[in-house]
């Protein structure tokens, strides 16, 4: 037990629908929509909220807040903020198929294109950072921005205050190929031509944002993945009450791998080589399914024994688009999602 597992387990007494009253894990009746709690950043959190929201009403996205660049960046260290960009991305991919929900999540992603100091800024960054200044309550501003969009879902930043991603990376500096240096910044980490040995974050620390550990505890299923494995995924391992909330849930736990590995930071990888990068960083977290597109798996039995280093089963699914372009369809994840969560979840249906 870590010196946090005392707060964890106030936390746990304090989330609703912990009770022994026969209906299933936390309290609710067969039949009910799967509590889902969803973690990672960019464009792979969002692919995975936007099919999350498909099948489940009752949705949780929790976001890395270490990016430094673009608008982001910029708004963080003039103002001293949360990076707002990966928040906003998940606040876009859970607004609505219908003309509003649409609406709102090309506004939010919109970008300014000038001359002047607001190029490059997205619409969405700077109302989230207005409202944060207008009611110094990040979690409380995310709640309310997800009101206006109406997004199916809530979005909360994992951790309270802005993070450094720091990464060890043999060969950053092509002239010195054997060399390992100390690689600072998460758009630096992200494309780096060097290989990718381990990651940390500054402060080494931080504390949890704690309706996200909440939301972790009480949930029925989590989602870790797909996206960056060095500057989006692992990183929720490396704040130690989320990572301890991931370890104690009794949430069942799914991995979602990438459909290819991504220029830079996993160049190379083969689908097995990401778990064995996650178990470094997180020996203790277990998992119950992985799930990897069939066509991106070639050696499915040294995925299957990497898988049971976490007690996970793998589950191959075509969850790819039809375009061969390296990015999730939604309508496909989302069916492999619901198969996963009826099959390896309670009796019953979900809808």
């Amino acid at each position: 037990m870590t010196p946090r597992t005392p707060r964890l387990s106030r936390l746990r007494r304090l989330t609703p629908g912990r009770g022994e009253d026969g209906a299933g894990r936390s309290g609710r009746r067969r039949g009910a929509a799967p509590k889902v709690v969803a973690l990672g950043g960019g464009q792979g959190l969002s692919a995975s909220l936007a099919a999350l929201r498909r099948i489940t009403g009752d949705l949780t996205a929790v976001v890395t807040v270490a990016d430094d660049g673009g608008s982001s960046g910029r708004l963080r260290e003039e103002l001293g903020v949360l990076p707002p960009g990966d928040l906003r991305k998940a606040l876009a991919a859970l607004c609505g198929d219908d003309d509003w929900g649409q609406t709102w999540a090309r506004v939010i992603q919109h970008r300014f294109q000038s001359e002047g100091h607001l190029h490059g800024h997205a619409v969405g960054n700077l109302l989230i950072v207005a409202l944060w200044e207008q009611l110094g309550d990040p979690v409380q501003a995310l709640d309310l921005v997800g009101r206006l969009l109406g997004a199916q879902g809530r979005v909360l930043p994992m951790s309270a205050v802005p993070l450094e991603l720091q990464a060890l990376v043999k060969g950053h500096d092509p002239d010195r190929p054997e060399d390992v240096d100390t690689v600072r910044g998460q758009a630096t980490v992200a494309l780096t031509p060097g290989e990718v040995l381990s990651v940390q974050v500054v402060p080494s620390d931080p504390p949890a944002v704690p309706e996200a550990v909440a939301a972790v505890l009480d949930a029925d299923w989590v989602v870790l993945g797909p996206g960056s494995w060095f500057s989006s995924v692992i990183p929720h391992l490396l704040v130690p009450e989320l990572l301890d909330a991931l370890v104690e849930t009794k949430a069942r736990r799914v991995l979602s791998l990438n459909l290819a590995p991504q220029p830079g930071e996993t160049e190379g990888f083969s689908p097995q080589r990401h778990l064995e990068v996650l178990a470094r960083h997180a020996p203790k977290l277990a998992l119950d399914v992985v799930l990897a597109d069939e066509a991106a798996v070639p050696d499915r039995e040294s995925l299957a024994d990497a898988a049971k280093r976490f007690g996970a089963a793998v589950e191959l699914a075509p969850v790819a688009r039809q375009d061969g372009s390296p990015k999730h369809d939604p309508e496909l994840l989302a069916a492999a999602y619901d198969r996963i969560f009826r099959m390896h979840g309670r009796i019953g249906p979900w809808r």
